[in-house]
């Protein structure tokens, strides 16, 4: 399905392996937080978690959410990850794509399942802090993706209409939670790990955000 950018005036942009190629840190970082308290499990297979919120995640590796066990791996990771963060790279034209659509004067926000301060943090790194004014984070939603608390929030804070707001992410979260908040969505696949299959409730698959870039400019 074609989406013209003429009938959007909101996107939502996912974060992590998204605007920046985090993904894997994430993961290798969980594993090493988790097995630093007794919890041994493979970055593979915190793999396919990425993406959710540590309420959706913990759950899924044994952890009662809340329990001081998981407050104690929640801050190791977030220790770990910090420490990783300055060696990340933006993805393919991040920052070209979010400029583009600013200069057509388009409502830019975020919708992600990381903290305000790791949020803050990675659009900085992702070259696109400066960028993007209006954002909500897991600070601001009850529960992570896939449910759509994150992307409901984005839109109560923009007032944007759901049918004319897009969302751009990198995981089967990000399009699910779009669908539950009636928004449609557009899946890259540079954040690895999940084949087009994966992605199909999406309205569009492309690479990166470059490759987004070109599809509307050429499009």
């Amino acid at each position: 399905m074609s989406l013209s950018l003429a009938s959007v005036s909101a996107v939502v942009f996912d974060v992590d392996g998204t605007l920046i190629d985090s993904n894997a840190a994430h993961a290798e970082t969980w594993a090493q937080a988790l097995g630093e308290h007794g919890i041994a499990r493979d970055a593979a297979d915190i793999r396919p978690l990425v993406g959710m919120g540590s309420d959706k995640l913990l759950p899924m590796v044994g952890l009662e959410e809340g329990s001081p066990q998981a407050r104690a791996v929640v801050q190791r990771k977030k220790q770990l990850f910090a420490g990783r963060l300055p060696r990340l790279q933006a993805t393919r034209g991040a920052r070209a794509l979010v400029a583009y659509l600013r200069d057509r004067h388009k409502t830019v926000a975020i919708a992600t399942s990381a903290g305000d301060d790791e949020m803050d943090a990675l659009l900085r790194q992702a070259g696109v802090g400066d960028l993007i004014p209006k954002r909500t984070s897991s600070d601001d939603a009850d529960r992570s993706k896939p449910d759509p608390d994150i992307v409901l929030a984005t839109l109560q804070q923009t007032g944007s209409a759901p049918d004319h707001t897009v969302m751009i992410g990198d995981t089967p979260y990000d399009v699910e939670a779009a669908r539950r908040a009636g928004v449609r969505a557009i899946a890259l696949r540079c954040g690895g790990h999940w084949s087009d299959v994966d992605l199909e409730g999406a309205i569009h698959i492309v690479d990166d955000p470059a490759g987004l870039l070109a599809y509307w400019q050429h499009g």
